[in-house]
């Protein structure tokens, strides 16, 4: 079993930033890709980003394009989600989750952390 920690959550003014951080341990070896997704209050959990465990691919929901950069340090089994111009509808808990391929549905990853808030104030 993978168990996945998030990190890097906070308050931040629009048009701030803010790196989250997702640390992986346990049985990686089947992992191949990690993902983003985010939930915010009321609404359904959504996809943000994902990326393979060699970092060669990765995906990114169109609200999130040119602005949030996901990257991996595969040696260290961490992943990072680098967010710029942040906007008030950012505002979510963000999950972190491993899978077997890039996907932008959830169910396409079977480990899941227990999110960090990311609130944006305007």
């Amino acid at each position: 079993q993978v168990q996945l920690v998030e990190s890097g959550g906070g308050l931040v003014q629009a048009g701030g930033s803010l790196r989250l951080s997702c640390a992986a341990s346990g049985r990686t070896f089947s992992t191949y890709a990690m993902g983003w997704f985010r939930q915010a209050p009321g609404k359904e959990r959504e996809f943000v980003a994902a990326i393979s465990w060699s970092g060669g691919m990765t995906s990114y929901a169109d609200s999130v394009k040119g602005r949030f950069t996901i990257s991996i340090d595969s040696a260290k089994k961490t992943m990072f989600l680098q967010m710029n111009r942040l906007k008030p509808e950012d505002t979510a808990v963000y999950y972190c989750a491993a899978g077997r391929y890039v996907s932008s549905l959830s169910n396409a990853f079977d480990a899941w952390g227990q999110g960090t808030l990311v609130t944006v104030s305007s």
